[in-house]
Parts: C-alpha cells; sequence; structure tokens
C-alpha cells in the first residue's frame, strides 16, 4: 500500500454526510422548519378542547357539578285544605308505623302507645315536628305542622288516646287602609 492510498482512505472516513453546499442549506433550512411545526401542533394539541384522557374529568360536567343549586324555594298554595290525620299518616307515617321499623310503635298497638300518650299531646307533636331516636323529624317536609299533627293525633287515638286533632291556624284579618295604626 503506498502513502497516497493511505492519505485518500483517510480523508474518506471523517467526511460527513453533507457533501455540497446545497445540502448544507436544505440541513439548517429543515433544522428550523420542523421544530417550528412540532411547536405548532403541541400548542394545537393542549388547545382543543376534545381531549380526554383515561382518567381525566369532564370539565363540563365538573363545571356543572360545582355550579349547581344547593337550595330550592317551594312555593306552596298556603289556601289548600289541610290533609286529613288519615292522609298523612298513609303518605308519610306508614313506611314505618304500620311494620314497626327501627322501633316505631305499630299503629293501633295500644301496650307501645300507652306510655307515649301519658305524656300529652304537645309531647308527641314536638317528637313528630323535631324527631326522636330513630324517627327523622317531620315539620318542614311535605305537610304543615297542623297536618303532622292530625297524624300524630290518628295515630294516638287509634291506640287509645283521646287527643283532638289540631287546626289549621286562623289568617290574621287585614287591617282596613284608613284604619289608624
Amino acid at each position: 500500500m503506498s502513502a497516497n492510498d493511505h492519505t485518500t482512505a483517510h480523508e474518506e472516513d471523517h467526511s460527513g454526510p453533507i457533501k455540497t453546499p446545497k445540502q448544507l442549506l436544505a440541513v439548517v433550512f429543515l433544522s428550523f422548519v420542523i421544530p417550528v411545526f412540532v411547536i405548532i401542533a403541541l400548542v394545537y394539541y393542549v388547545t382543543s378542547d376534545n381531549k380526554l384522557a383515561a382518567g381525566a374529568v369532564d370539565v363540563d360536567k365538573a363545571v356543572a357539578q360545582r355550579i349547581q343549586k344547593i337550595g330550592t324555594v317551594e312555593i306552596r298554595d298556603a289556601s289548600r285544605p289541610l290533609k286529613s290525620g288519615a292522609e298523612v299518616y298513609t303518605a308519610q307515617c306508614a313506611a314505618c308505623h304500620a311494620t314497626g321499623a327501627a322501633g316505631a310503635p305499630k299503629f293501633g298497638d295500644a301496650a307501645a302507645w300507652a306510655p307515649r300518650i301519658q305524656t300529652g299531646f304537645a309531647s308527641l307533636w314536638n317528637s313528630a315536628l323535631k324527631g326522636k331516636g330513630a324517627m327523622g323529624a317531620q315539620g318542614g317536609g311535605d305537610f304543615e305542622e297542623a297536618e303532622i299533627g292530625s297524624a300524630v293525633a290518628h295515630m294516638a287515638n287509634a291506640a287509645g288516646g283521646k287527643f283532638a286533632e289540631p287546626q289549621k291556624p286562623a289568617a290574621a284579618a287585614p287591617t282596613p287602609s284608613g284604619a289608624a295604626k
């Protein structure tokens, strides 16, 4: 092998893939253009709305849960006739008092109701309105306090009590506009 052959082989080993100025310009141009397009694609992906990953939370659902109403206002007809004690018992009380669930005294069971009847109607009515033991408060629900009282009287009377059903309080009479105050 001659010295000349060795030098040529050595120079070819150290040359890069870019052999001409045209190739150099193309590589430089692409090294700027490709990252710009990659950045644009990433920005588009991050700002797009339709990309729920596994385990991700639906933003619309989360917002709806955070701003849901926490209370309601119910306007009732104050002039409607009161329901009877039997109607209120059937609708509200029978679920527990018909079966004796959670220790509730059964409807018509004189032995279970006797100690409760001895406490008086006001005590029974108060227990029904505010709750006692496993029984939740019944006041403020679907029925007026007088209707709950009617149901209490109905249940107690079925077990031997002698309570009169409470009546709806009379509305205050309007004062004449010309009367002195």
